[in-house]
């Protein structure tokens, strides 16, 4: 499998993503995922289903599917876990869920800092107060600058192999490089045709830091939360360009955009509950597109973006 090197490790170009699934079906897609040739996991606290998912591995491992050695383990840093004192209980206890002793790379989720929620109070915790979706976001004060030090740490504690960030702007990274011991060697982000991020990639290409994407079917990953711009896009699976390539190649359209990904160096997270889709999801390098072909997808930019948290409040806007 092609890889991406980080400082400490070889990451995978091509992973699972395991945001939205259910934790009672949780088990059983990582078992599969695995099962499918899939090494690289990318996993959150957030996501509230990281026990089930350990479960799953545990068995692939018991199994002898796999080894941890040959599993990338992602997960990522809750936005109310950003004090200095409460990052290293944070990954901690997502070790714990996953019943594993470090992570491959652990990832601050997003550059917003929430109020501390207890985890015995209400985990994971989410966006909101206790009201849920619409309900009170409370900030806290703690700096990027200080969580970062704690992810420093748990690197160089063996908690994590290598720390990294995600949603983060060019603004915020070069100014967390201004108090950096250890530089973040991943980032990871929206990026699909719509949204192409170009400046910012050719940005962390030159400092040489890795990107991961995420969504990369674009309004697609958003169908199933009812979000209202992904409802109101064209499918990028169904765009004429965009079949036009995977036709010309015999190829499906999601392989298309993945490779589209991959081809520019750009780690992908693909998920999909159907196996044949998975299976076709992660044997999508044994292709090349042409350098037109690349650039005819990349013209479909609309700088359109789905996964943004000024949708939940104003003070949340950090990609304005």
């Amino acid at each position: 499998m092609a890889t991406i090197k980080l400082a400490s490790s070889l990451q995978p170009l091509v992973g699972f993503g395991l945001w939205k699934v259910p934790n009672a079906d949780a088990a059983d897609t990582v078992y599969n995922a695995l099962k499918a040739g899939y090494r690289l996991l990318d996993a959150a606290a957030d996501y509230g289903n990281e026990k089930e998912c350990g479960q799953g591995l545990a068995r692939a491992i018991k199994d002898g599917v796999v080894t941890r050695e040959e599993v990338f383990l992602v997960s990522k840093l809750w936005n109310t876990n950003h004090a200095y004192e409460h990052v290293k209980p944070a990954c901690e206890k997502s070790l714990k869920d996953w019943g594993v002793d470090y992570f491959d790379l652990y990832l601050i989720h997003f550059p917003v800092s929430l109020a501390y929620v207890d985890p015995k109070e209400r985990y994971p915790p989410a966006w909101w107060d206790a009201t849920g979706p619409g309900g009170k976001v409370t900030l806290s004060k703690d700096p990027m600058s200080a969580t970062w030090k704690a992810m420093e740490e748990l690197r160089e504690a063996g908690l994590a192999k290598s720390i990294g960030i995600s949603n983060c702007s060019g603004s915020l990274i070069v100014d967390l490089l201004r108090s950096a011991k250890h530089k973040p060697e991943v980032l990871q982000i929206e990026h699909h045709p719509y949204l192409t991020q170009e400046p910012l990639i050719k940005f962390a290409k030159e400092i040489g830091l890795a990107i991961t994407a995420y969504s990369s079917f674009g309004p697609q990953s958003f169908l199933e939360l009812e979000h209202a711009g992904a409802l109101d896009t064209p499918s990028l699976l169904e765009h004429p360009t965009i079949k036009a390539i995977a036709d010309a190649h015999s190829k499906s359209p999601a392989q298309v955009l993945l490779r589209w990904s991959t081809q520019r160096g750009i780690a992908v997270i693909p998920k999909s509950n159907n196996p044949e889709r998975a299976k076709q999801n992660l044997e999508h390098v044994n292709f090349d597109l042409t350098e037109d072909e690349i650039k005819q997808i990349s013209a479909l930019n609309k700088n359109l973006r789905f996964n943004n948290p000024a949708d939940i409040h104003p003070e949340l806007a950090i990609f304005a």
